[in-house]
């Protein structure tokens, strides 16, 4: 297919606003593509590599702007690039803007008298590019760039400056283009979905939808090595998953980063289907397949050689082909979590590996399975991927503990353990969904409690006034610290009736211990849940925190002082925030 061909079909495609005819110029285009087609399916994305790979042109802004302007001619420089940039805003339309072609020598690369540019062509290029590494390699992009340039009429500048910088906006989504798969070679959309859930490789969905069918797409599994996107929650409440389910599946929620691990073991391929990237020949050097453990962000960013204690303990804990789902969390000496952005210390980490490694120690927490063995686990209920994950690792600590209840108040015990233990919360699954890549739906939930909470004990109060003086009316709340004193976070009036002052009242005047003006000081000995919005830093009050916004929720009758929350888990939750 000549690249002129498919600018054509671009240009037609973005000019088309509504999307049954977007889709329908798509699946014209797939079927009209030929041996081209998974090139062009990733094209129309702008996308030179399927979604699954790490692989990059690694091509700034900078570097484009100086190709087009040395390929505009002599006059022209990339200051002129941009600034024709400020005014038109797309880089498609400042490439179409300039008449190339007029460039010859070495570096125009056959320009002048040259065959047309074709999609195959553009690709193998840019795939080249993306490939080029080491001295002299910035200056090598460049004249490459250069010599698709200068070869290309004004229309395929427009779209071949778009894919360069991954710009593509002719209205193309991934829905359209399963769509458009669907309706150009005749098979269920649900099919090529479920196709694209376990390859990531539009190009390589197509192709197998056009050449096999139907058949050929179910037939499509998960590959060790080729990562897949995450399933994601949506916030929801206790209330929430015990409504829908007839009970939960409820797994501690980890202050950490999001991974994905493939592990393979020698000899064994694990998974079907081949890599799915139309005949790629590895050119980057960074496929997944070279390695025994594979670590991927959320993202499917390959962040394999900055996590290599995780890799370690994979190779250690498990010895059959598997992907499964978890959380790393930083540690520290004594192993509780630490925030966060101690974790992104080590993700975002290139160099000095070694030395990070030192300074953040990681620990893995394990939660689903998605392959075990050559079985693909997607479609199974979750208790069941959760009961091979527990087979696969060898290694207890390294599993998440999987409550299943529909009792409200034995997930409240659940959560506190896990807040007690400085992570975040708690998920609330259903225990027979399945897992669905990229799907962000109603079968897990991120804990949403209807109000951040604290249980506090009251060591101080007011006497109130007006009609409220013969009650206690505002109430002084504190948390224990290390040493067993009580330290004050502030003071709680709102969300109490009068009838509850009264109780209140009644209840606390026996614990008065002194009395200055209406301030009264009082013997620790009831526990309230109070609602906030935020702790945030005083040095109005002895803890060295204030709750912004107390709301008085209840009397935990439950609990003692010594149940209490303390001072350290204020700490941690100001931290979190």
């Amino acid at each position: 297919m000549e690249f002129a061909a498919f600018a054509d079909r671009a240009a037609a495609i973005e000019a088309e606003s509504a999307d049954l005819e977007i889709v329908s110029l798509l699946a014209e285009t797939f079927r009209e593509a030929g041996p081209e087609l998974p090139i062009v399916a990733r094209f129309v994305q702008g996308r030179v590599f399927p979604a699954w790979r790490s692989a990059t042109l690694d091509i700034g802004p900078s570097l484009c702007y100086e190709a087009i302007a040395r390929a505009a001619g002599r006059n022209v420089d990339a200051a002129d690039v941009e600034s024709r940039l400020a005014e038109t805003g797309e880089i498609g339309a400042v490439a179409a803007s300039y008449e190339f072609g007029g460039q010859q020598g070495l570096a125009a690369f056959g320009a002048g008298g040259a065959a047309d540019l074709t999609v195959t062509e553009v690709d193998e290029t840019l795939r080249a590019l993306a490939a080029a590494a080491g001295s002299g390699s910035q200056d090598r992009k460049v004249d490459t760039l250069f010599g698709l340039f200068n070869r290309a009429s004004p229309d395929e500048a427009r779209y071949l400056a778009r894919i360069v910088l991954s710009e593509m906006r002719i209205g193309v989504g991934e829905g359209a283009v399963r769509d458009a798969v669907a309706e150009a070679f005749e098979v269920p959309a649900e099919s090529v979905e479920r196709a694209l859930q376990v390859s990531n490789d539009y190009g390589h969905v197509a192709e197998v939808a056009r050449d096999d069918g139907v058949g050929g797409l179910d037939a499509m599994g998960l590959e060790v090595g080729r990562p897949v996107q995450a399933m994601l929650a949506q916030a929801g409440s206790v209330t929430d998953a015990l409504d829908e389910w007839e009970e939960a599946a409820v797994e501690t929620k980890y202050d950490g980063a999001r991974v994905q691990i493939h592990r393979r073991t020698d000899g064994v391929e694990g998974g079907s289907g081949d890599n799915g990237d139309g005949g790629d020949d590895g050119d980057n050097g960074d496929d997944a397949e070279s390695d025994a453990v594979s670590v991927f962000s959320r993202n499917m960013e390959d962040v394999t050689d900055a996590l290599p204690e995780i890799v370690e303990f994979v190779e250690r804990s498990v010895d059959v082909p598997a992907i499964f789902d978890g959380e790393v969390v930083a540690v520290d000496d004594g192993g509780d979590p630490l925030p966060f952005q101690e974790v992104l210390r080590r993700f975002r980490r290139k160099h000095d590996v070694a030395r990070m490694r030192e300074e953040v120690s990681l620990r893995l927490h394990a939660f689903d399975c998605l392959h075990a063995d050559g079985d693909d686990l997607l479609t199974e209920p979750l208790v069941t991927r959760h009961d091979r994950l527990a087979d696969v690792v060898d290694d207890d600590a390294a599993v998440s503990t999987l409550l299943r209840s529909n009792d409200a108040d034995e997930i409240a015990a659940f959560e506190a353990d896990a807040l007690d233990a400085g992570h975040e919360g708690i998920m609330l699954k259903d225990p027979e969904s399945t897992y669905s890549p990229g799907n962000r739906g109603k079968h897990w939930l991120k804990r949403k409690p209807d109000v951040e909470t604290l249980d506090l004990v009251v060591t101080g109060a007011e006497w109130g006034e007006g009609r409220r003086a013969q009650f206690l009316g505002t109430f002084l709340l504190s948390a224990r610290d290390e040493d067993g004193q009580y330290r004050t976070l502030g003071k709680v009036a709102t969300g109490i009736t009068d009838e509850q002052l009264a109780e209140l009242t009644e209840r606390l005047e026996p614990e008065i211990i002194s009395q200055d003006g209406r301030d009264v000081e009082l013997r620790p000995s009831t526990v309230f849940e109070v609602g906030y919005e935020e702790i945030q830093t005083s040095p109005t009050y002895s803890s060295g925190y204030a709750l912004r916004f107390p709301r008085f929720l209840s009397v935990r009758e439950d609990k003692t002082p010594a149940d209490a929350d303390t001072l350290s888990r204020v700490e941690r939750l100001a931290e979190r925030q």
